[in-house]
């Protein structure tokens, strides 16, 4: 007989673990007689053994009455067969002694006999495989379970997370986490700017209760690693877990690393559990890498990073600082990276089967594929607000922002007719800033302005058309679900004109309530541009080309650092989806005269745009200087630090005209643009507008929120508010 090995795969906690199968074959036919598989599972050896030689069937015979086969062949296949029946006799022999030795040796030390059911008896066992007989069962090794982690106990995670694309991968290893756990966490980032900017207002508004988050500057230890050359894809940040001892907290005695594109299948707990079996000289917890790899050899003077065989797996490390800390780890790493690269010159680290981070490791074709494809899946599209849950029995941290929910909610009148609207006001949705890639470089010269807009999945067809009519910087809030924001993501991918505008800043508010919280994803979006000033905008407006040159020199014209001043962009709307639109100022009026084109709101809302004076507008040349009136609610340019918008608004319902009052109510002048000019575009109505329009008790409910409104607005600025209510009731 001949035998050779071959390499399986498996998947454990989001480890990748190696195992080897040895495949025994007639060293005439290679026909294979019987196999045996012997894999790594966590600290356990198991041993499978197979019959796969087609002579071993369950049918009776030899074989040969129906075979057109010469009866020498026959009688090949008799001695075949009778050697596969001694192996048969061999392997139980085998099994038997297995079992035996596991009956004595694996006991646990409380008597108690855990068996081999927590991991399943192989890939390929199902239903009917309940009833085996005791040589069948004595085919597996009984491995004493694993050490279990006491109930409260705080599992420490760590994980090096730099920019945009990473900080997105995290969240998606992080509802993995939540969703298996039973236990309080802590995590541990390293991080750049950008990733501690999207991590920390992540974490601060999903409010996971019995989760803690620390953040580590990952500046101060880049010149631990930069003097190492290095050759892989994530750069020095690959290198960055070599200092873990001296970037976490001295006081931490053990953690979990995790690279950012691990899905976990189980509690992380099971892996927490496995220091307790760590001898007092063990430090380190891996598994053995899956790549080729390391073993050299792929290619002509391919001459990889020193290792032991195919090296070691890092996407997940448990790490025993106390006890790294007190042999000089420190030292020791910096030691043997100065000796081998006298001879190799640069690291270069090698990849792993089922590592999800490239695009285009979904299309990969893997045996196990499927399975770890659907899982990433399921956990990248998760609803994360479901993972808002208490531990039962295990005592909760409160912070500041839930005791100050907690005594919101409580003030609460459960049977005011309004409630839902009044919950809405004090419900804090996840926010994942900057999804995608961005870049900014500022201006010199302290003009530079921001579009900010809201928008949902039905304004999704927007973004192309504003990105070629504004090409400056772009602050955009979309309020999606978790899944809703992955179909963004592909979208934005797959579109040349979006993917290659990196001035353009997509923040996710995420969903959850029955209501549109248009005010509050106004603020995200407002909240982080990046400009001096912002044209305060909605999505469905199209602004006319060249717009975005002309509102930074009238800045500089109307002496907006200097003065308070609300830019007025007049608005215009067609009812043509199809439309050729106006280049110049002559020719939209042109098109207004033929009824191409109206004053914004003309048919159902005058009055929301109508102190703008089109009539006016049409022949001014400079800059001219509207009062306020009721339920004026233009589009304007300000300076950032303008007043946020009324959160109280939600769906449909005087959103923007609350937000005008106040900047009126702060004395800001409201100044209308001549030359400039934004065009709305049409699209079905929303479903908020639509309940507006079907619901009385709505519509009784936005009457109250504005008399309320009024009301503190009077509180905030005195008798200078007076005139809104005033002109409120003369109405």
């Amino acid at each position: 007989m001949g035998c050779y090995s071959a390499v399986c795969s498996l998947q454990l906690y989001g480890i990748a673990i190696g195992s080897s199968e040895l495949l025994c074959t007639h060293e005439r036919t290679r026909l294979p007689l019987y196999s045996i598989c012997v894999s790594i599972r966590s600290d356990c050896l198991h041993i499978s053994i197979s019959l796969s030689h087609p002579l071993s069937s369950e049918r009776p015979g030899t074989g040969c009455e129906h075979s057109p086969s010469a009866p020498s062949s026959c009688v090949k296949r008799a001695v075949l067969e009778s050697r596969v029946r001694e192996m048969e006799e061999e392997n139980r022999q085998i099994r038997l002694q297995l079992s035996q030795l596991q009956g004595t040796a694996g006991q646990p030390a409380d008597g108690g006999n855990y068996g081999n059911a927590a991991w399943g008896a192989s890939a390929d066992t199902g239903p009917e495989d309940v009833e085996n007989t005791a040589e069948e069962r004595a085919n597996h090794t009984e491995c004493p379970r694993s050490p279990t982690v006491l109930k409260c106990e705080l599992i420490h995670v760590a994980c090096v997370c730099a920019g945009h694309n990473a900080s997105r991968d995290v969240v998606t290893l992080v509802k993995s986490i939540l969703f298996h756990r039973k236990n309080p966490l802590h995590f541990h980032f390293i991080t750049d700017a950008v990733a501690n900017q999207i991590l920390s207002s992540l974490f601060q508004s999903w409010m996971v209760p019995s989760v803690q988050v620390s953040f580590y500057d990952a500046d101060e230890l880049k010149s631990e690693v930069s003097w190492i050359p290095n050759k892989h894809y994530s750069g020095i940040y690959g290198l960055m877990k070599l200092t873990l001892t001296k970037a976490l907290p001295s006081d931490l005695t053990k953690v979990i690393v995790l690279d950012t594109d691990i899905t976990f299948a189980t509690d992380i707990a099971e892996l927490w559990a496995i220091f307790r079996k760590f001898t007092d000289k063990q430090v380190i917890g891996l598994v053995e890498n899956q790549s080729d790899w390391y073993l050299g050899n792929l290619w002509k003077n391919h001459k990889p990073w020193p290792a032991l065989g195919r090296g070691f797996n890092t996407g997940v490390i448990l790490l025993y600082l106390e006890r790294l800390r007190r042999i000089g780890w420190e030292q020791m790493w910096r030691l043997t990276a100065e000796r081998e690269l006298m001879s190799m010159l640069s690291t270069s680290l090698a990849d792993q089967v089922i590592h999800w981070n490239s695009p285009k490791k979904l299309r990969v074709k893997n045996k196990h594929v499927e399975f770890f494809r659907n899982l990433y899946l399921t956990f990248l599209e998760y609803d994360g607000n479901l993972l808002r849950r208490e531990l039962f029995g295990c005592p909760s941290h409160a912070t500041s922002e839930s005791v100050q929910l907690q005594g919101a909610l409580e003030e609460l009148d459960e049977d005011d007719q309004c409630y839902d609207f009044r919950r809405e006001r004090i419900t804090v949705h996840r926010v994942h800033l900057y999804f995608l890639q961005y870049e900014y470089t500022p201006t010199g010269d302290d003009t530079d302005v921001t579009l900010v807009a809201q928008l949902s999945m039905d304004r999704l067809q927007m973004l192309e058309a504003i990105c070629k009519h504004w090409e400056g910087p772009i602050s955009l809030a979309l309020y999606m679900s978790d899944a809703e924001a992955q179909q963004f993501l592909r979208y934005a991918q797959a579109s040349e004109v979006l993917k290659n505008r990196k001035n353009v800043g997509y923040h996710i508010v995420y969903k959850e309530g029955q209501f549109y919280p248009v005010n509050l994803v106004r603020n995200v979006a407002l909240r982080n541009a990046n400009t001096p000033y912002v044209f305060l905008a909605d999505v469905d407006f199209l602004p006319m080309y060249g717009l975005y040159d002309y509102l930074r020199k009238s800045v500089v014209q109307l002496d907006m650092a200097n003065t308070k001043k609300a830019l007025v962009v007049p608005a215009f709307e067609t009812l043509r989806y199809r439309l050729s639109f106006p280049k110049s100022k002559a020719e939209l009026l042109s098109m207004l005269d033929m009824g191409t084109l109206y004053t914004f709101r003309y048919h159902v809302w005058t009055k929301g745009h109508a102190p703008t004076n089109y009539a006016k507008w049409r022949t001014a040349t400079t800059p001219y200087k509207v009062e306020w009136e009721v339920d004026f609610e233009p589009y304007v340019v300000v300076k950032r630090d303008c007043p946020e918008y009324d959160q109280r608004f939600v769906g449909f319902g005087w959103n923007k005209v609350s937000h005008i009052m106040e900047l009126d109510a702060q004395e800001y002048d409201l100044m209308v643009l001549p030359n400039a000019f934004m065009i709305h575009m049409p699209h079905a109505p929303s479903f908020d507008i639509s309940k507006f329009r079907s619901s009385p008790g709505y519509r009784y409910c936005l009457q109250t929120l504005k008399e309320e409104f009024h009301q503190d607005l009077s509180r905030k600025y005195g008798a200078a508010a007076l005139k809104y209510l005033t002109a409120q009731r003369n109405i």
